[in-house]
């Protein structure tokens, strides 16, 4: 890959200031100088995700997670590097030459865009033709009008395996493409055939509006269907649990409220009925991503999944993913085990909106939910369910809340308010223990370990602590490099990523550069190099006396390896020996 200038780099970090960016994503906290928030990498209920904008750097002390902001939006925008810069240099007005990065991965990318966005307009016309009459009967039996199929793009494929293969030629795109965006597929023979067959067929955007793959429901009437859906698998432009069913429509109109569903044609209902708020899950349990993905848009989600069993599950799923968002959760139960589409069909709008004004929380639906298999008519059945109901509570950490909820369990129940607040509160401290010691043993001994992605650490600790408080001091202090030239080189390291690394800051400060910008590491490191790279940069370990542990730094390094290296050194002559010793100890007293 064709590497992006070092200055382009540099210009686009400066002009697209750390804090400022990540705010857009993480809420941040000023801590002295820095500032910190919750991980959006992983779950964590204490803030481990620091930002520095003294040095335009961020770590996590959680998952070791690091880097600058080019870093940053390629991990959470699900970028390549080359594309983060070219998404940054855009927003910030800079040109990147066309020599300066190799786009052959965005290259595909667009392509597949134009593969299922002509793929979209071809399943569009099928529908409107005499061919897909079927499809058009079916949307509209489910209520749907001309201007919402329209507006979502709804379409059909024809009973054929192989008219979108042809269409697509006839435009100009190639099987192999094809192949990529899954609007095709290869048979065990090595023919292709069309992937969507008489289906009505559910394009889905990405935020910017782009077609990024398809869900395709069978023909009612087809014997021949395998399944009810079939949907795109992951390709270069879609990753299905990084994504929800339209929200390119409902993030303008969600800020107060996002309703949460379980169906496309839920989601086009609620839409076509006014509530442009609501999205769903893409063929997959709703996850970690989907939910950092809303977090962005809203406040607030009220979760509404199908009646039966396993849509309760979902519910309650769901609930469990959102709990350490920060975001408040309702729930809505629809009456007589109806689906959003069914209600709003039987009974309209207004109705509706009624039922979604009266969400409950989802405190109040875990409660509802736990007496759905226990008699609470007798005296074992409510001290069953009230124990239950003290587990629930028990996780709830605002007191009022707890307060309003035990009050009310007491007067229906028959009970003393204060002996459930108690048990309750023992509950509580028993939880309260057990997640303090699993935040200690995740900050004190963090997923991330040096060791993981420098194996040699292990092997050669004393080697590698020098090393990396040498690192740490170039770093801080690259006006110190002069006192280190000549005196030790990359090859003195023992561990291979210390010593990729120090070559790195080396070829820097040699270009002529001051300082060494975590930019200038870039494409040649991964999130969790990055990581460590900023810990060493942000790290206590060049604060004080620089010059003086650099040198017992230099001192020990060229020890380490003198010894790793001793084995070898049974062939030399004498002579040559001696010199080699001579040489080192020059180096240690910095001749």
């Amino acid at each position: 890959m064709a590497n992006i200038s070092e200055d382009i780099k540099l210009e686009i970090k400066y002009r697209n200031d750390i804090e400022s960016v990540i705010s857009q994503y993480v809420n941040l906290k000023r801590r002295g100088k820095n500032l910190v928030g919750l991980c959006p990498f992983h779950n964590e209920k204490t803030p481990s995700f620091t930002v520095y904008p003294e040095n335009g750097s961020y770590y996590c002390f959680g998952c070791g997670q690091g880097g600058d902001v080019i870093t940053f939006v390629s991990q959470i925008e699900k970028l390549d590097y080359v594309e983060a810069v070219k998404l940054l240099a855009d927003r910030s007005g800079i040109t990147i030459p066309e020599s300066g990065y190799d786009n052959s991965m965005q290259e595909l990318k667009n392509r597949i865009f134009e593969i299922n966005r002509e793929t979209a307009r071809f399943y569009y016309a099928y529908l409107m033709s005499p061919g897909g009459k079927w499809a058009l009967d079916y949307l509209h039996g489910r209520g749907l009008t001309d201007a919402t199929i329209k507006r979502f793009g709804l379409g059909a494929a024809p009973d054929s395996w192989d008219l979108l293969i042809k269409h697509l030629k006839s435009k100009g795109f190639s099987i192999p493409d094809m192949l990529q965006a899954n609007v095709i597929s290869q048979s065990s023979r090595g023919s292709y055939f069309d992937r969507f067959r008489n289906r009505v067929m559910f394009p889905i955007f990405n935020l910017r509006g782009n077609v990024i793959a398809f869900s395709g429901r069978a023909r009612p009437d087809d014997p021949k269907a395998t399944g009810k859906y079939v949907n795109t698998q992951d390709t270069p432009v879609y990753k299905k649990s990084q994504h929800l069913f339209a929200l390119n429509f409902a993030k303008n109109d969600c800020a107060d409220r996002i309703i949460l569903v379980e169906g496309n044609m839920d989601v086009i209902s609620l839409h076509q009925a006014g509530f442009t708020n609501a999205v769903a899950a893409l063929g997959t349990a709703f996850g970690a991503e989907q939910v950092k993905l809303l977090s962005r848009y809203t406040k607030e989600i009220v979760v509404t999944m199908d009646a039966d069993e396993a849509g309760q599950k979902a519910v309650r799923r769901t609930i469990e993913e959102l709990k350490d968002s920060g975001i408040n959760i309702r729930v809505l139960v629809i009456p007589d085990g109806k689906d959003p589409d069914e209600y709003i069909r039987k009974n309209g709008a207004a109705k509706f909106r009624a039922l979604l004004d009266g969400a409950v929380s989802d405190i109040e639906y875990k409660l509802l939910t736990a007496a759905s298999d226990i008699d609470v008519t007798t005296d074992n059945g409510r001290l069953q369910y009230l124990k239950r109901a003290a587990e629930i509570l028990a996780g709830v950490y605002d007191k009022l809340t707890i307060d309003l909820y035990a009050g009310r369990l007491a007067d229906k129940y028959g009970v003393s308010k204060t002996a459930l607040l108690s048990q309750i509160d023992d509950l509580k401290k028993r939880n309260v223990r057990k997640e303090q010691k699993k935040e200690f043993d995740r900050v004190v001994t963090p997923r991330y370990d040096s060791g993981d992605i420098n194996p040699d650490r292990r092997r050669y600790p004393r080697a590698a602590k020098a090393e990396e408080s040498l690192i740490a001091i170039l770093l801080s202090h690259p006006d110190l490099y002069s006192a280190l030239k000549g005196r030790i080189s990359p090859d003195s390291f023992i561990t291979s990523l210390n010593k990729r690394v120090f070559q790195t800051i080396c070829d820097v400060l040699d270009s002529g550069r001051p300082t060494v910008d975590i930019a200038l590491f870039g494409e040649g490191y991964t999130p969790a190099e990055l990581g460590y790279i900023v810990s060493l940069q942000n790290g206590v370990l060049a604060e004080k006396n620089a010059k003086t542990v650099l040198n017992d730094c230099i001192k020990v390094i060229l020890e380490e390896n003198m010894a790793v290296n001793a084995a070898n050194d049974k062939d030399l002559s004498i002579d040559d020996w001696a010199a080699k010793m001579q040489q080192i100890a020059k180096n240690k007293k910095g001749e």
